[in-house]
């Protein structure tokens, strides 16, 4: 099998994407009033404190940031490592009656979303959840829809989308992954 790595956003242009989403985020909510950041692990998290610290310059106010491990609510958990590694969650605040901008990634087929919808359930009943993604690759399996996207991107089903960021990585950019197999030689070549 060969991988093919082509970059689809540089650092500058994840930090703009990031900054228009954060634009876009105080037009619809300007007080932001009990609206708290809340970034699935693991590349999630990092996205969110970079929102985080995005929205609270702007505005001259922290919002709260927290993080979620879905590990447990995955559909897929049973086909999963038989040792998965969990982080656990970290939510310092009550959900309840308060607005949860759910930050992601990569879009793909909703189910990392719907287990997080769950998760997030399980701390309490939020007034609304809202979905902030770097990147939607589309090819949904269930109807979830993102509220914020940084960038759209149509992708093939061999194709897969890389968002590195640190600490997760060692670098910032996103890369489209394109994987094909290596067809072995007939004796013809």
């Amino acid at each position: 099998m060969k991988k093919y790595l082509r970059r689809i956003m540089t650092e500058r242009e994840m930090d703009v994407a990031l900054s228009r989403i954060a634009a876009q985020v105080i037009r619809d909510d300007p007080g932001l009033e009990d609206t708290l950041i809340v970034g699935i692990r693991r590349r999630g998290v990092p996205l969110a404190e970079l929102l985080q610290e995005k929205i609270s310059t702007q505005v001259g106010k922290t919002i709260e940031c927290g993080s979620l491990d879905i590990t447990f609510y995955r559909d897929d958990f049973s086909l999963a490592a038989t040792q998965p590694v969990v982080h656990g969650s970290h939510l310092p605040f009550p959900i309840d009656r308060k607005k949860v901008l759910l930050v992601d990634d990569v879009l793909y087929t909703g189910r990392t979303v719907r287990a997080a919808l769950e998760s997030v359930l399980d701390y309490g009943r939020p007034d609304k959840v809202e979905l902030v993604v770097l990147v939607d690759r589309g090819h949904r399996e269930l109807p979830i829809q993102a509220d914020y996207v940084g960038k759209f991107i149509e992708t093939a089903e061999n194709e897969v989308v890389e968002v590195r960021i640190p600490p997760v990585d060692d670098n910032k950019a996103v890369y489209l992954s394109t994987f094909e197999l290596m067809q072995q030689g007939n004796g013809d070549d």
